[in-house]
């Protein structure tokens, strides 16, 4: 049950794993356990019943070690703010289906609300272990679009819910005609490219996904040709670029900027405090995409109050992490929501508009993020032009 923790609450204890199992991983062992004192109240003055919380992290794993440690410090730093009636372990598991698997449940044993896996590695095996009794707050998203269990409410960063928001975007606005989704064989990006094209049927804009060829980073120059003439023929009324921003800067440089280009998160590399001239897109001005509060709404009340992601001064921010530690800020925002038995509430959030559901019937989690666009090299909150 929740709130079970309140004879724990009149100290902070720090602990730190230790011990390798012969395999070479890391043991399922709590890291940096935090326990705090119950008494704060909120801002109306009422107390909410302590609950506990484990926060499930692969901070060792070299993959997503350093995802991991920046949700981490988003999660913490809001708790550190709002934290009344709350106590936060992290737990550290190695990123392998059996470590996680083990983590999550000796941890469901003793927490109140888990929040985790990260990956979909660690996800997955929970799902197939077929065994979530906890309220559980997964940081990705599952693998399969199936039921879910009514505990289970994957609140992950989603770029195939970014191409389905784009799609939903330009259906309304550019309809009817042709768009041609542009991808390479990446993985992520045919994952992009699939997610727009199913959203986009019944908008009355018929999709055409062109694939193309990378050599060494580039594009080759007889295809960005061939584009280019497929463009000035067809016509298209727009391009989805389910590319990064490097490529889909060479895009617009072979076919200019008369036809509209849209895409995803992944078209923007930048941070909101970055402002050396030498990082920004020129060539990239008037392409528009969705992307986090966090990263381009720098006057949104929630980006405001948090701080940023502390980086060596040397250390150029990575968009990627910031993004992640924006989710790490969110995570610990609706597990709170939770801890208070609410079931249903909207977040007006750092990684965007969230609609949660969850407790009460099916879980359901919708993230809705700003509009954007390329000006004079940066990415600016659409609404603002």
């Amino acid at each position: 049950m929740l709130y079970k923790w309140a004879k724990l609450a009149k100290r902070v204890k720090l602990a730190l794993a230790a011990g390798i199992l012969l395999n070479g991983l890391c043991p399922p062992a709590l890291a940096n356990t935090t326990l705090v004192d119950v008494t704060a109240a909120d801002a109306d003055g009422n107390v909410i019943p302590l609950a506990s919380i484990a926060l499930l992290l692969p901070l060792r794993s070299g993959p997503l070690g350093a995802a991991a440690d920046a949700v981490r410090s988003g999660f913490l730093n809001a708790y550190e703010r709002d934290k009344s009636g709350l106590a936060v372990s992290v737990i550290e598991a190695a990123d392998t289906a059996p470590d996680m698997l083990a983590a999550y449940t000796d941890a469901a044993k003793k927490y109140d609300i888990l929040v985790g896996p990260l990956s979909r590695t660690g996800l997955s095996a929970i799902l197939q272990n077929g065994h979530v009794d906890k309220p559980t707050i997964a940081l990705t998203q599952p693998d399969s679009g199936g039921a879910l269990p009514a505990q289970l409410l994957p609140v992950g960063l989603s770029i195939e819910a970014e191409a389905r928001q784009v799609a939903t975007w330009v259906g309304a606005d550019y309809a009817p005609g042709k768009v041609l989704v542009l991808s390479t064989s990446a993985a992520w990006q045919k994952r992009v490219a699939n997610a727009f094209v199913q959203q986009i049927q019944g908008s009355g804009l018929h999709a055409e996904v062109v694939t193309l060829n990378l050599e060494n980073g580039a594009f080759n120059v007889d295809a960005l040709t061939q584009l280019q003439q497929k463009v000035e023929g067809e016509m298209p009324r727009l391009l989805f670029a389910a590319l990064n921003a490097d490529q889909t800067k060479q895009i617009r440089i072979a076919i200019g900027d008369q036809t509209p280009i849209f895409g995803i998160s992944q078209l923007n590399p930048l941070t909101l405090d970055d402002n050396n001239p030498e990082h920004q897109i020129p060539a990239l001005n008037g392409v528009r995409l969705v992307d986090i509060p966090w990263q381009v709404q720098p006057d949104h009340p929630a980006v405001m109050v948090y701080p940023r992601q502390e980086v060596a001064a040397d250390q150029r921010r990575n968009a990627d992490l910031e993004r992640l530690y924006a989710l790490g800020i969110d995570a610990f925002r609706i597990a709170r929501e939770v801890a208070a038995r609410n079931s249903v509430f909207q977040i007006d959030g750092v990684t965007g508009k969230l609609n949660v559901r969850f407790g009460v019937g099916a879980p359901s989690f919708e993230r809705i993020e700003p509009t954007a666009i390329y000006q004079n090299g940066i990415v600016m909150p659409l609404q603002a032009q």
